[in-house]
């Protein structure tokens, strides 16, 4: 019975040691991805700034920042009472700014924003480029033939990976037009989903198209689809050879996403920002100092 059990103990140890030479080496595998891959690239913000005067929907009301109240005192906290300041937000939706819409948004028996799995934090990154169409047409609605013309410039849409189109309508933000803008066709959405398979797609303005009952997103939605809306700087990206990484917080129930979309893109593209480029740890000091601005109603540099 001890030499089985010694046996046993010995056995167990160097399958232990063995999981666990495997597990670092597969640390070191992620690690040097990073080094030789990642930490060259360069990084695109595709993300508008959330602040009180952005663009939303017109069913939605305006949002507005303010200090933050000491409850115990009735007063803001200050760096010279409380050493910190901190900001309370009034936000009257999660539908805006640059947003990942969960299904439950449109149906209740889907995903709601915390019930996103973490999987959608890096895919592959297709942009599919209208603006030169929507140009000359500012409803222009991206097409099946859209599609299958940017394959056959790049080849098919990977399975699983996050499309973006670009119409180029987020550059004129804040001062777009959220009636009237560039549109993604219900059989568009559903040419991607149901013949490419892939993970969520994104666009520009703060709805997918102009119709009465929002049927493309209305079926993306019902259909247990995310989707990507308020994306900009897609001008910056290429059609392919992008990561698309993927932060966003986890509220409870919540029907939409703040989101910040970042493009990781091949270390010869000559936009975006290179790790260590910039100060980073410690970050930048500022000449102007970040105090509270009543007009513009967040803290501000002047």
């Amino acid at each position: 019975m001890r030499i089985f059990s010694a046996a046993a103990a010995l056995s167990a140890g160097l399958l232990t040691a063995s999981a666990a030479e495997q597990a670092g080496a597969g640390h070191s595998r992620l690690w040097n991805v990073y080094d030789s891959v990642l930490g060259t690239a360069k990084y695109v913000d595709l993300t508008h700034t959330i602040e009180p005067a952005m663009p939303i929907w017109r069913g939605f009301g305006n949002i507005t920042f303010s200090p933050a109240v000491n409850r115990l005192t009735g007063k803001p906290f200050t760096y010279a009472d409380n050493l910190f300041v901190a900001n309370a937000y009034q936000l009257t939706t999660d539908q805006m700014g640059t947003q990942l819409d969960a299904p439950v948004h449109f149906n209740p028996y889907f995903a709601a924003a915390d019930e996103i799995p973490a999987t959608f934090a890096l895919r592959k990154l297709v942009v599919i480029d209208v603006s030169e169409k929507a140009g000359k047409n500012s409803s222009y609605a991206t097409t099946v033939d859209d599609v299958l013309e940017w394959e056959a410039k790049h080849g098919r849409i990977p399975q699983r990976a996050v499309v973006f189109v670009r119409s180029d309508w987020s550059r004129a933000w804040p001062h777009v037009d959220t009636d009237v803008f560039p549109q993604v066709s219900l059989e568009t959405v559903q040419f991607l989903h149901l013949q490419r398979g892939i993970l969520f797609h994104g666009h520009e303005p703060l709805d997918t198209d102009m119709t009465a009952d929002f049927a493309a997103e209305r079926w993306l939605l019902t259909h247990g689809y995310a989707q990507a809306e308020g994306v900009t700087n897609l001008h910056l990206v290429p059609p392919t050879g992008c990561l698309l990484s993927t932060g966003f917080p986890k509220f409870r129930g919540g029907t939409g996403n703040y989101v910040r979309y970042v493009a990781i893109c091949p270390p010869d593209w000559p936009q975006g920002v290179l790790p260590g480029s910039t100060p980073e740890a410690p970050l930048p000091e500022y000449a102007a100092p970040a105090l509270w601005d009543a007009q513009k109603g967040y803290r501000a540099r002047n």
